[in-house]
């Protein structure tokens, strides 16, 4: 997995664009597997996705956001480093993390020790992918917040 992070990262910063453009309708379906613990609410509180889960966080806006930012989460330490470190969501680093989250944040941290307290796993690229488009495709436009 480290190298794969490693190699994704490079290549999409390499080429100028995204390697991780995943199709946002596909996963919108895949998504059905996050919502028990995550949910996709506007600041006016409108659900877009998932059922109001409230083990993780609230994904509104994921893309583009620092890592262990949104407001009143208790986050792990193991995304606290990420953060620390700079971390911000993208679709690549978003496909990356949500296929193996422990593995992830330890590539990013450099901390072997480092741990997620997220433990699902997207099994398939395609489908991580997918997730990540559709999740940046219900965030807040460019430049409206």
């Amino acid at each position: 997995m480290k190298y794969a992070i490693t190699a994704l990262t490079i290549l999409a910063a390499s080429s100028g664009m995204a390697l991780a453009a995943g199709d946002a309708e596909a996963g919108k379906k895949i998504f059905n597997q996050c919502q028990t613990c995550h949910v996709v609410a506007d600041p006016d509180g409108n659900v877009l996705a998932g059922k109001n889960g409230k083990t993780g966080p609230n994904l509104y806006g994921i893309v583009g956001r620092p890592a262990a930012s949104y407001p009143d989460f208790k986050y792990g330490d193991g995304i606290m480093e990420a953060a620390a470190k700079g971390l911000v969501w993208d679709e690549v680093s978003l496909t990356a993390y949500v296929q193996d989250p422990t593995a992830f944040l330890k590539e990013v941290t450099g901390d072997s020790k480092a741990k997620s307290k997220m433990v699902y796993k997207v099994k398939k690229e395609e489908d991580a992918a997918n997730v990540a488009a559709f999740l940046a495709s219900l965030g807040p436009a460019a430049g409206t917040e």
